[in-house]
């Protein structure tokens, strides 16, 4: 989609990640939070994951969506810049809701690619930690 105005490139970015999140609310996750804006960047979704026996995780989620893999995948382009925004955002997320304060958390990377309507999605679960950014 080369020719994408960046108000198209908004709008498919706006409904892959509510499909996304619907495919993780599907998984047992809870939505807190989308694009989370916070000092430092956005955070695309917040989640609450219930499902691990070490209680509940709050979930920082990166949606990556590439039409084709002729650039990698959507991993690929989360960068050591982009982890270190990434987990800026969250603290200030996490100083801004103290109510999480003592859940254990981590960054999950979702590629979406394919058909914006129907994308094929790939959950990297613990994508990168904190203290790797």
């Amino acid at each position: 989609m080369a020719g994408a105005s960046p108000v198209d490139r908004r709008a498919r970015g706006f409904a892959v990640e509510a499909l996304v999140r619907d495919h993780l609310m599907q998984a047992g996750l809870r939505c807190v939070a989308s694009n989370a804006t916070a000092r430092g960047g956005e955070i695309d979704l917040v989640m609450l994951d219930t499902t691990g026996r070490a209680g509940p995780t709050l979930v920082f989620v990166e949606v990556r969506f590439r039409g084709h893999a002729g650039f990698g995948g959507g991993a690929v382009s989360v960068d050591a810049g982009k982890r270190r925004r990434l987990v800026h955002a969250a603290q200030s997320f996490l100083g801004a809701h103290r109510e999480y304060r003592d859940a254990a958390c981590r960054f999950d990377v979702i590629e979406a690619s394919g058909d914006p309507a129907a994308p094929t999605l790939v959950w990297l679960r613990d994508a990168f930690r904190a203290d790797d950014a």
